[in-house]
């Protein structure tokens, strides 16, 4: 194999595996670019070898996509196999009897590769929307903040973090695990939410004990249940914060204005120097972040655009359009 057809193939296979282990979207998967290899005469060890990146991965063997996820996978791949003139591949079909034969769950596993070689696994709801909540499931801009965070580590090491509306967890456990913060408050107000996001962190290998920060590897992990209507100024001191964040928050003008709140309160309550604060969200229509920046210039809250990070190492919407704030908090109390 020439040197750009094994450059080409290495990266075919890392796109599958990548794509694969999140359960993105078939059809953004690099299926024309796979046709072209196949017609080479070593397609079946390629097809193969994407077979061992992607169902048959360590990390997916144990916690895998939704059945029928790897149903539609293995159909679809199997297909590009038999649409060339070659040997019938028994390890494509076993693979999908063995799939059949698997019970299906109302939850799947999501898994992104770090470049330590480590990964982050969620359990996440097969819905987009479950339980009247959006937090089940990882969105773009959590992906895209955690990218950015784990190119710019200094922001977060030996730091305190809170994390507003965590979610499924991803942003701030890829940042507990490549960033070695000295403590990180995972942060939400459903109840279902935080009961997931716990078993999240008990899946990445973190101790966890309700309301109580403990040693996790070398950060202290809490969760905690925050509803930002009902917070208050010494509930938000307590966390000692020396960095917020948030990720796709700004999905409905309530939201926005709660955040703002909040933020507000957390200028308001410090008695050092202000936490640096990073929101990250996708721009879904030209309201989603013109309301957010409205309201901060009206609360006197300074932001500035960070400059988008080169590295890309998680497979969301290439044509997505997000965006990372850093908001400059200045602290009522002095230094």
């Amino acid at each position: 194999m020439a040197p750009e057809d094994h450059e080409g193939a290495t990266s075919l296979l890392q796109s599958f595996e990548r794509r694969f282990l999140a359960a993105r979207a078939l059809p953004s998967f690099p299926w024309q670019s796979l046709e072209e290899k196949l017609k080479d005469p070593s397609g079946s060890e390629l097809l193969l070898a994407i077979l061992q990146r992607t169902v048959k991965h360590p990390v997916c063997v144990q916690h895998g996509p939704s059945v029928k996820y790897a149903r539609c996978f293995l159909s679809k791949l199997i297909r590009k196999h038999e649409a060339v003139p070659t040997e019938p591949l028994d390890a494509l079909y076993e693979a999908l009897a063995e799939v059949l034969m698997t019970q299906e769950s109302t939850q799947c596993h999501r898994s992104y590769l770090l470049p330590s070689g480590d990964s982050v696994t969620l359990s996440e709801s097969t819905a987009i929307v479950s339980h009247g909540t959006t937090g089940l499931v990882t969105w773009d801009a959590a992906l895209y903040l955690a990218e950015w965070a784990i190119e710019n580590p200094a922001a977060f090491t030996d730091r305190t973090i809170l994390e507003l509306g965590s979610g499924a967890g991803l942003t701030g456990l890829a940042i507990c695990k490549a960033c070695c913060p000295r403590a990180y408050i995972f942060s939400d107000c459903h109840a279902q939410v935080l009961e997931q996001l716990r078993g999240n962190v008990l899946l990445n290998g973190f101790s966890l004990e309700p309301h109580t920060p403990i040693d996790a590897g070398s950060s202290k992990v809490t969760v905690a249940q925050l509803d930002w209507d009902e917070v208050t100024a010494s509930q938000l001191s307590a966390f000692q914060a020396d960095v917020v964040i948030a990720a796709d928050v700004l999905y409905c003008w309530e939201m926005t204005l709660s955040l703002v709140r909040v933020l507000k309160m957390l200028e308001d309550c410090q008695r050092k120097s202000a936490p640096d604060v990073y929101v990250a969200y996708t721009i879904r229509s030209q309201d989603t972040g013109k309301l957010f920046i409205e309201e901060l210039d009206r609360a006197g809250i300074y932001w500035e655009e960070v400059p988008p990070h080169t590295g890309k190492l998680f497979p969301y919407e290439e044509h997505s359009a997000i965006v990372i704030l850093k908001l400059v908090l200045t602290s009522r109390h002095g230094v």
